[in-house]
């Protein structure tokens, strides 16, 4: 039952999105760790305990069992709901890559609340459905500084000569749990990315836990040059997850 509460009124809670692929949860661990940092960010004092217990009880679920599932905590001061959904994500999105385009919406790189995955998620809804009119996949954010941040519902990269790059997390942006699998697992650049500097790069890629590592076409009117290295990291992805499932 559902009661009403400051994550209702104020958007006062905290959400992770997981993927599931035949029965497996994704990286569980890293959204639990993240989920509960939100909770004491929000002060709120949930007992994981019953969270795991809802979690468990849903992925043990028989249409939990096999194909490509989205598994959904969302957690408020009085509510813990567990929701699942198909994954759409399709074998012709990675084949084409996204299209992209700057938001005017900005990231406010100082507000904690960037930091963590809230309820308060309106600014990244809305611009998905504007972008989604005019045939973007993703729009992408700048800071107040007009910096390139991250993506309404991803981590951003850019590879140049090989050697990948990304804008550090002080810009303002949600820690994303596959960014930080490639920063456990590879070498990353850090830098500044302006709008302008975008034509020095041979490559861009999205990174969530729901898509994984997402190759970008285009970013506006800039098509990038490659796809490969980023196909090449989500393919390494891929089988380190299929050796867990």
């Amino acid at each position: 039952m559902f009661i009403p509460d400051e994550g209702y009124y104020f958007g006062l809670g905290a959400f992770e999105t997981i993927a599931v692929e035949n029965g497996f949860p994704q990286f569980l661990p890293q959204h639990y760790k993240r989920l509960l940092l939100a909770l004491k960010f929000l002060n709120l004092n949930i007992d994981f305990s019953e969270i795991e217990e809802k979690v468990n009880m849903t992925l043990a679920q028989k249409e939990m069992q096999e194909g490509r599932k989205v598994l959904k905590i969302t957690v408020s001061e009085e509510n813990i709901f567990v929701t699942t959904r198909t994954n759409t994500y399709q074998k012709e999105d990675y084949e084409k890559g996204f299209a992209t385009a700057i938001s005017n919406v900005r990231r406010n790189e100082t507000s904690p609340f960037t930091y963590h995955k809230t309820l308060n998620y309106g600014d990244c809804i809305m611009e998905k459905r504007r972008a989604k009119e005019m045939g973007i996949q993703e729009p992408i954010f700048l800071n107040t500084r007009g910096e390139i941040t991250e993506g309404a519902t991803t981590n951003v990269f850019f590879v140049k000569d090989e050697e990948i790059v990304a804008p550090p997390l002080s810009c303002g942006m949600l820690p994303g749990i596959i960014r930080e699998y490639l920063y456990d697992a590879y070498t990353i650049k850090e830098q500044i990315i302006l709008p302008e500097d975008i034509g020095e790069f041979d490559e861009m890629f999205l990174t969530n836990s729901l898509l994984g590592i997402m190759p970008v076409a285009r970013l506006g009117i800039h098509a990038f040059s490659g796809m490969n290295i980023g196909r090449k990291l989500l393919q390494e992805l891929s089988n380190s997850q299929c050796s867990f499932c």
